[in-house]
C-alpha cells in the first residue's frame, strides 16, 4: 500500500513549530523531495494507459525533445508542461499539480495568457484551437516565446 501524500500546509505546521530543522529535515525528508517531472509523467502515460507517443503528438511538441521529457534527459520549460498537460487532456487542477510536480509557476487567472490556458483546458482544446485564439487576442503562443515562469 502506498504512503499517504502529506499535505503542504500540514508540513508546513510542522515546519514553523520545529525546535530543530535538522531533526525536521531527517523525520520528514521522504514528504519533502516531489518526485522527479519524467517519472511522474511516465507514470500518468501507465495510471491513463495511454503511449508518451500519443501524449507528444497532441501536445504539438517536436518527437525527439518530447521523449527526452519523458526519459529525464530535458527539464520542461513552462510551456512544455502546458503542451503536455494538452496532450494528456489535463483540466485545470490537473495542470496546477503539473506545474508544480515541474517547479513551475501555477496558472494564475488574472493574466490574459494564462486565463485563455485555463478556459482551453476546461473546454478540452486542442494545442492547435489554443495557439490560434493566443494569436486572436494578440497574446503570445505558447513554446514561441521566452519561458513564462
Amino acid at each position: 500500500m502506498q504512503k499517504k501524500e502529506i499535505e503542504t500546509g500540514d508540513l508546513l505546521k510542522k515546519v514553523l513549530k520545529t525546535a530543530s530543522i535538522s531533526k525536521f529535515i531527517k523525520r520528514n525528508s521522504e514528504d519533502m523531495d516531489p518526485v522527479s517531472f519524467n517519472t511522474y509523467i511516465t507514470a500518468l502515460c501507465a495510471d491513463k494507459d495511454i503511449l508518451p507517443a500519443h501524449v507528444i503528438e497532441k501536445s504539438g511538441i517536436e518527437r525527439t525533445f518530447g521523449h527526452q521529457l519523458f526519459n529525464g534527459r530535458r527539464n520542461p520549460s513552462r510551456d512544455k508542461v502546458i503542451q503536455l498537460a494538452v496532450g494528456f487532456e489535463m483540466d485545470y487542477k490537473e495542470t496546477q499539480k503539473l506545474l508544480k510536480v515541474a517547479r513551475k509557476s501555477a496558472l494564475y487567472p488574472k493574466i490574459k495568457r494564462d486565463a485563455v490556458v485555463i478556459y482551453a483546458l476546461e473546454n478540452k482544446l486542442s494545442i492547435y484551437d489554443i495557439q490560434a485564439t493566443l494569436a486572436e487576442l494578440s497574446l503570445p503562443v505558447i513554446g514561441e516565446e521566452a519561458d513564462h515562469g
